[in-house]
């Protein structure tokens, strides 16, 4: 039941390699390419999911989606709790964000939070092979539908795969470095910097705990509060804007939850 479409799906580079061999393996009727129509294919893909499919839809950047926006927030993110729950749109819409040699200013953004802001759409973004593997599993089972966010810089790096098939939860962040002086809050791509940064203060005795956020939406609330509560401070390295995006959520959270528990003012570092 699941089928994998997106422009470039079948091109022998295979977006960035991720869906390189698949039509070969799995034939024509389940892996497609597909027109420039992209408000057109996600109504299709969404009209798919309604008849017992599960869709992948895959664009190549994340500004190609904005041309589906009315179909993405107010058909697929509204469907379920407009037919009073009988009907569930489970489909995963992968896009690539960051920024990358020749590619202009439309080509360049990180938009997850335009997405994150809509009831109803799951956002996940992780930061490293396995954790993607496992995420993407758990958004094709899912009966929601959700927005797979992957920074192009990401797919360069190296981690250790299962073969057989695994599940990361939708909505758990994870602890990737502890420790308690300061908390680090990132997501995506900002994740590897975290850590580096992590790494070169150590060896200045300041123990960082860096926390992947994997989803942004459900965002896991609790383990956030549960480190900075540790830590008494909080730095929240964002992809994207800081302006009205995921590090102002984050900053929310903690002040609105846990003021009384800084050591200090909260800061964040984005574009």
């Amino acid at each position: 039941s699941v089928l994998v479409i997106g422009l470039g799906v079948p091109d022998p580079k295979g977006i960035f390699g991720t869906t390189s061999g698949l039509q070969d393996k799995y034939g024509e009727g389940r892996v497609m390419d597909m027109p420039l129509a992209e408000n057109g294919m996600t109504g299709i893909v969404i009209g798919a999911s309604l008849n017992g499919y599960r869709p992948i839809l895959t664009h190549q950047r994340v500004e190609f989606a904005l041309l589906s926006i009315e179909q993405i927030v107010d058909q697929a993110a509204k469907w379920f709790y407009m037919n009073a729950g009988q009907q569930n749109v489970p489909i995963v819409i992968r896009l690539i964000i960051g920024r990358g040699w020749g590619q202009g200013a439309q080509h360049s953004q990180s938009l997850e939070s335009w997405f994150a802001h809509i009831p109803g759409l799951k956002v996940v973004m992780p930061s490293n092979a396995h954790d993607a593997k496992g995420l993407l599993i758990s958004s094709i089972e899912d009966n929601n539908p959700v927005i797979f966010l992957e920074h192009r810089w990401l797919h360069n790096t190296i981690d250790y795969v299962p073969t057989n098939g695994y599940k990361v939860p939708i909505g758990k962040a994870k602890i990737v470095r502890k420790g308690q002086d300061l908390t680090i809050v990132a997501h995506s791509y900002m994740v590897i910097e975290a850590i580096r940064c992590s790494e070169v203060l150590k060896k200045q005795g300041v123990l960082i705990e860096v926390l992947d956020l994997r989803t942004i939406r459900p965002l896991d609330t609790e383990t956030i509060l549960k480190s900075v509560r540790k830590t008494g401070r909080l730095l929240v390295a964002d992809n994207g804007w800081v302006h009205f995006g995921v590090s102002s959520e984050i900053i929310s959270i903690v002040t609105e939850n846990i003021f009384d528990r800084l050591l200090c003012a909260v800061r964040r570092i984005g574009m």
